[in-house]
């Protein structure tokens, strides 16, 4: 099949949840013998580096249009009056549009998949001009992702906002459902959402799937007992929850009460978190030139997520290089897991708390967790596995 993916920012470099999942889900394809084309916007804020190559490139028709999707103080001010989902229609640009339909046009594409919300402005200009199967990819249920943080905050002009923000990005999501004619979801929760809100196209559970063939777990390098987070921090639930644990856990960390040092690794982390780092204890690294050997040379992982939705590539990769993982259920929403084999799950200080101390005091415990989480990403989130699942739904938009 001839296939275009449209994405809301580049996805090179692989540094977060949303470009490995489209990268991955082009190498699967490809490793299928589909014809793969990516058109990518590119905001400001996710500037792309044209020397930064990636083997992938060559094996793909790619083009990126640049676009500003900044937000300004004024802008989101002036949102609070209107009646648009300005979160969204910043994507919007009318002359890449133009250039899609063009594109569309002129290549008899037999699928374009939307990857996530912030691509769905130009659905309806894609729908008039061809005749391709159109699938949604859900990377998230937008607006629960809003309403979480908003519930979340005690500032009550925050909260009226955000309140605000997940009302329309709600009623936006609701009017994009039934424009496609499949969705592919990543967990089973956010298939019974879209379901319950009206969808009577196909949705499909399509799990993260990953290339385990570029995991490669050596405990030899892993500092025991180490406790690591790596996330990207201008999403905001990966902000929310990890300013909740070193603010929950700061003087027990400092104080040795949980004995182990705390790394936090990621894109965009605010300069205000410096105030967090303490010699010898607590260490705000930033972004990491080689995020797995990052994760190769810690021992625990935590994901503090307290809002946000579908599956987290970060845990599935983490599970992959086998790291014992502390994560809360929400965090680990989609992945067939057992508390206490192949996961731990808390989800309040106490459940951290207990579950750190654990760890912390047994190496062979640790051990066993990540070598169970191994085992179950082989099993259900091998990229070939999941591919097929994705494939076999585009192919049955034509049975119909």
């Amino acid at each position: 099949m001839k296939i275009l993916i449209l994405t809301h920012r580049v996805p090179f470099p692989q540094n977060g949840g949303y470009p490995i999942v489209v990268c991955n889900t082009i190498r699967g394809l490809i490793n299928l013998g589909h014809e793969v084309s990516l058109v990518s916007l590119n905001a400001k804020k996710h500037i792309h580096q044209a020397e930064q190559k990636d083997e992938l490139l060559e094996k793909i028709n790619y083009r990126v249009y640049d676009i500003d999707a900044s937000v300004s103080l004024f802008d989101g001010l002036l949102d609070i009056f209107s009646k648009s989902t300005y979160n969204i229609s910043r994507y919007y640009d009318e002359i890449f549009e133009k250039l899609l339909v063009r594109t569309v046009k002129n290549i008899n594409y037999d699928i374009i998949q939307f990857e996530g919300l912030f691509v769905a402005p130009y659905v309806d200009a894609v729908r008039k001009n061809c005749a391709s199967k159109l699938v949604y990819r859900a990377h998230n249920i937008e607006h629960q992702i809003w309403e979480m943080l908003a519930e979340q905050r005690s500032d009550p002009f925050k909260k009226f906002y955000l309140r605000l923000m997940a009302r329309r990005i709600k009623r936006y999501e609701i009017q994009q459902i039934n424009k496609f004619n499949a969705i592919a979801v990543f967990t089973g929760q956010d298939k019974n959402t879209i379901l319950y809100y009206g969808a009577t196209i196909p949705v499909e559970i399509v799990p993260v799937g990953i290339d385990l063939a570029h995991y490669h777990p050596d405990f030899a390098k892993t500092e025991f007992p180490s406790l690591f987070f790596l996330g990207s921090l201008d999403w905001m639930p990966n902000r929310e929850g990890i300013e909740w644990f070193l603010q929950t856990f700061h003087n027990d960390l400092v104080n040795d009460e949980l004995r182990v040092r705390f790394y936090v690794a990621g894109n965009n982390i605010p300069e205000e978190f410096d105030d967090y780092d303490v010699m010898g204890k607590i260490f705000i690294q930033g972004e990491v030139d080689d995020g797995l050997e990052f994760v190769n040379s810690k021992s625990i992982m935590i994901v503090p997520l307290l809002s946000g939705g579908g599956m987290r590539v970060k845990i599935v990769e983490g599970m992959a290089m086998q790291k014992c993982i502390i994560s809360t259920s929400l965090g680990a929403e989609g992945i067939n897991f057992k508390n206490g084999v192949n996961i731990l799950i808390a989800n309040t200080r106490d459940e951290f708390f207990k579950a750190i101390k654990r760890c912390v005091a047994d190496e062979d415990y640790c051990k066993a967790v990540g070598i169970n989480a191994r085992k179950l990403v082989e099993q259900q989130h091998d990229v070939n596995k999941v591919t097929n699942i994705l494939v076999d739904l585009y192919q049955s938009l034509f049975k119909s």
